[in-house]
């Protein structure tokens, strides 16, 4: 397995291995709408790919704001093959993600999904306490990471789409 940035020709295989992963139905979502008009990071999207160089999982950052004035990153969605999952090519996709916003100076990363599987990364329900999404959630899956020590320190507040993704009304990308 490589791991490397996600390249132009991975998106439609990355796309169909999301659909398949989380469903059509993943759109309406409160963490999808959070990415609607938004560009992901370009930088922190991430593919596993095998030798024959089959897409084998795949992981995307979006850029967030929190309360409006401190910059995070949401994660997700990590995907793996489903004939593959289990045999860590999530794990090592996550530990690459996590330590490349480290190295490129990010602070805060959210998500949500399974503290099950999240928690061993350090992320925690914890961190998440001061932090609110626009719509409905699981408590318990909405988790939190401060890649500092203090990086939560004091933050908190609704979460919301970074300011280069404001959008007049009506401009709203249709989903099929």
């Amino acid at each position: 397995m490589k791991i490397l940035v996600e390249r132009p020709q991975d998106a439609a295989a990355v796309e169909k291995l999301n659909d398949v992963a989380f469903g059509a139905d993943r759109y309406a979502k409160t963490v999808y709408r959070l990415r609607d008009g938004v560009a992901r990071d370009a930088a922190l999207c991430f593919v596993a790919l095998g030798d024959d160089g089959a897409l084998l999982a795949s992981l995307r950052f979006w850029p967030i704001m929190i309360g409006g004035t401190t910059p995070a990153l949401l994660l997700g969605p990590l995907a793996v093959q489903p004939e593959l999952r289990g045999l860590g090519f999530g794990k090592a996709l996550m530990r690459h993600g996590i330590e490349q916003a480290r190295v490129q100076g990010h602070r805060i990363i959210v998500l949500v999904g399974d503290p099950e599987y999240y928690n061993p990364f350090g992320f925690t329900r914890e961190q998440a306490l001061e932090l609110a999404l626009p719509g409905p959630v699981e408590e318990r899956r909405f988790l939190a990471l401060g890649l500092t020590p203090d990086a939560l320190a004091g933050v908190g507040g609704m979460i919301g789409k970074p300011p280069s993704a404001a959008r007049p009304a009506g401009k709203r990308r249709k989903r099929a």
